[in-house]
Order: C-alpha cells, then sequence, then structure tokens
C-alpha cells in the first residue's frame, strides 16, 4: 500500500488544475484564430504552434529544474502559460494574428511543464513504486481533459459579460489554473528535487553539460535507449493516427455524438488506465509494459489498417486500444527512463526526450491529413506500424539489464532515506 507524501500531493493537484487550464485554451484556441484570421486555412496553426512550444520550451525548463530543482522549473512553466494566456487577451483585443501564435507557443509551456512533473514524481517516492506515482500525476489530466472543453460555453458566456470576445473566455479559466497551479508547486513542492547537490572535492556546483552530450551518454545504455524509443515512438503513433481519426468518422457520416464519445474512450485508455499500467510496472518490470504497449499498438493498427472502419463499434474499438498502447509506452519508458539514467545527465535527458516527442508529434500531425488525402485511413496506420518499428526491434532484442535499474542509493556507500515519501504498510 502507497502513502503519499506532501510532495506527491502537490504534484497530482497542480497536474490536475493544469490539465483544466490546458483542455480549456486548446479546446477553443483553433476557432479563436479562425475568427480572427477569417479563414479556416490558419485555423489549425494554433495547436500546432501550442505543440510546437511544449517542444521548444521542454529544454529551457530542463536547464531551470537541473539548476535550481523541479520546484522552480515546473512553476515557471506554468507561469509562462500565464502570460501565453494573456498574449491571446492582447493578440484579440489588437486583432494581430502572429501575436495569438505566439501566445499559444507560450501557452504551450503548461504542456511542457505537465510532462515533466511525470519525471519529479519519480523522484519524490520510493525507487520501487516510480512508476505507480508516475502513472497517479499523469492520472490527475484526466480530470482537467474531461473538465477542460466543458467549460468552453460557461467561459465564452464569462467573456461576453466582462465585454472580451467570448472565444477568450475560457482563457480566463486556463489562466486561472495555470496560476493555482503555480502557487500550489511553489508551497508544496519543498526540497531539492532534480537538482542534485554539489558533489565536487571543493565543494563547487555540479558540472553543468550540454543537452547534445548528456544525450549521448544517457544513449550508451540500452536501457536508455528503449526508454527513449518508447516515449518517443508511443506519442507519436498516437498523434499521428488519432489526429486524422474524428475526420475519418464524419467523412463515414458518423455524428459528433459518435465522434465525441470515441475520442472519450481514447482518452480514457491514455490517462484513466494510467494507475494501472503503473503497477504493472512495478511488479512486471517497465520493459515488460513496454511490450505490452508494443502488443496494444499492433492490434490497433491491424483494426486500422484492414478492419472495416466505416463501423463506429470497430473505430472506437481501435481508438481506446491505440489510447492504452500509449499509456503502457509512455509509463513504462518515462519510469524506465527515470530508473536508468543517473542524476547527473538526468533531467537532461528527460528534457530532450519530451522536446523530441512533441516535435516528431507535430511532423506526424502535419504530414497525416496529406497522407490520408494519398493513400488512405489504411496508410496512415501503415504509417504509424513503420514508426514501430524501432521500438519493436528494441524490445524484442531483450530486457535491458538489471544493474541498470537499480537506484543510485542503493549503489552508493550511503543511502538517502530521506528522498523516499512512500512507505509499506
Amino acid at each position: 500500500m502507497i502513502r503519499c507524501g506532501n510532495r506527491l500531493v502537490a504534484l497530482v493537484v497542480s497536474q490536475a488544475l493544469a490539465g483544466v487550464g490546458v483542455a480549456s485554451g486548446v479546446a477553443v484556441g483553433g476557432l479563436l484564430a479562425e475568427r480572427l484570421s477569417g479563414t479556416v486555412a490558419l485555423a489549425g496553426f494554433a495547436q500546432t504552434s501550442s505543440v510546437l512550444g511544449a517542444g521548444l520550451w521542454a529544454i529551457p525548463l530542463a536547464r531551470l529544474a537541473d539548476r535550481r530543482g523541479r520546484r522552480w522549473g515546473l512553476t515557471a512553466g506554468y507561469l509562462l502559460a500565464v502570460a501565453g494566456a494573456g498574449l491571446v487577451f492582447a493578440a484579440t483585443a489588437t486583432a494581430v494574428v502572429p501575436l495569438l501564435f505566439v501566445g499559444m507557443a507560450a501557452f504551450g509551456a503548461a504542456t511542457a511543464a505537465g510532462l515533466q512533473a511525470r519525471f519529479a514524481a519519480a523522484e519524490v517516492v520510493a525507487f520501487r513504486y516510480r512508476a505507480r506515482a508516475l502513472s497517479l500525476v499523469m492520472w490527475a489530466t484526466t480530470l482537467g481533459s474531461v473538465i477542460g472543453p466543458n467549460l468552453s460555453e460557461l467561459g465564452s458566456r464569462l467573456g461576453a459579460r466582462l465585454g472580451l470576445e467570448p472565444l477568450t473566455g475560457p482563457f480566463l479559466f486556463a489562466l486561472t489554473a495555470f496560476a493555482g497551479a503555480a502557487l500550489v508547486l511553489s508551497i508544496g513542492l519543498t526540497g531539492r528535487i532534480g537538482a542534485e547537490p554539489a558533489a565536487g572535492p571543493g565543494g563547487s556546483g555540479q558540472q553543468r553539460l550540454g543537452l547534445a552530450e548528456a544525450l549521448r551518454e544517457g544513449l550508451r545504455k540500452p536501457a536508455t535507449r528503449l526508454a527513449i524509443t518508447a516515449v518517443v515512438c508511443s506519442h507519436t503513433i498516437m498523434v499521428g493516427v488519432m489526429v486524422m481519426t474524428p475526420v475519418h468518422m464524419a467523412h463515414h457520416g458518423m455524428t459528433l455524438d459518435l465522434v465525441g464519445l470515441a475520442v472519450s474512450i481514447h482518452i480514457f485508455g491514455m490517462y484513466g488506465a494510467s494507475p494501472l499500467m503503473g503497477w504493472l510496472a512495478d511488479r512486471l518490470g517497465t520493459p515488460n509494459v513496454i511490450g505490452i504497449g508494443v502488443i496494444i499498438f499492433a492490434l490497433a493498427l491491424l483494426i486500422g489498417g484492414f478492419a472495416d472502419t466505416s463501423h463506429p463499434a470497430v473505430i472506437t474499438a481501435m481508438l481506446g486500444l491505440l489510447g492504452l498502447g500509449w499509456s503502457a509506452g509512455m509509463i513504462g519508458g518515462s519510469a524506465l527512463l527515470s530508473g536508468s539514467v543517473s542524476s547527473r545527465y538526468r533531467v537532461w535527458v528527460q528534457g530532450g526526450t519530451d522536446a523530441l516527442m512533441n516535435f516528431t508529434a507535430a511532423g506526424i500531425s502535419a504530414v497525416s491529413g496529406l497522407v490520408v488525402g494519398l493513400g488512405g485511413y489504411p496508410a496512415l496506420n501503415l504509417v504509424a506500424a513503420v514508426i514501430a518499428v524501432p521500438l519493436t526491434v528494441l524490445v524484442l532484442r531483450g530486457v535491458p539489464a538489471r544493474r541498470e535499474l537499480v537506484p543510485e542509493s542503493r549503489r552508493a556507500a550511503a543511502p538517502q532515506p530521506q528522498r523516499a515519501l512512500v512507505t509499506e504498510s
């Protein structure tokens, strides 16, 4: 049984608040871009700007976390998102469309911070519970994913009452949620998490490494290679297929209610099942859970590529499996990344992995429409299957050596029990 420390509770609460903020803004960002620009062609740039922003901010936030600790890195990410929401208001008031995209890019810092929060969760608990703690923080995102979009209408009415463009109303909720997340972390995430104390003989600060050097050093381990590949491939596969699935369903005459139901089941597979995946990762081992993710992805892509996806039940089942595969790959890969990289490189490798993950997701989302236009929905699933090949190869090569997964506190001469905030009962 797990007893959560205050720091893990702070991470869960902040993640739930941030989830509300991200979902509130993303739900109307495209509509706002279309209204300001007067063209549908620019509507998609709002979401793209947010995704690219998440990738761009991942590295600076990791640098800050490495120097000052997780509290500073995560809090800064949410404060940047507050500033991004402010720029959205400014863009709407001045009708400057490029400023809207800049604001959405800053808005993406909340996504970057939310992703790095899962790694912070793995650092505030005992080693054997890291996957469960990580999955608990990811599960909290479910609350925001459900609540945020449902605030759109209320936010629009509030914006109209305040004399604002109605579509900016939900950004009021986003701004408040991000500020709340920053406040919770600044108060509750005590201690020096993420940034290691000076270890040199003269007490001077720890050597600061470039991102390329840290990634190169980290990738020397088979376990770390598997972890990074699992995170990046799982996210790219999910985004690549998911981004065009609602369009595919609409082309087959399915109603918005059916589309909404299918997407809800997909999101539940992603986040709702995360505690189960975390428990399995701690019990069976993270590489084995990544392997389970590969099998689930294979089933989903086989259905998407060869089954009759014009039937609502078939496409819904495929989306549910796609979400489960993402959950297994993301949680297994993230937990493995936390346990296989030394403290000297850990924050840098984690930030670089998140940046790479968001950049590849933005790239696949940009070309997925072209793929469907040229080869149809089965072709998109084929492309996703090709992306899964590197991950499948690494999984089939076998489980990484157990010694790579042993926490540093057990290898060191002096254990560090003060960092473990969960106990067995």
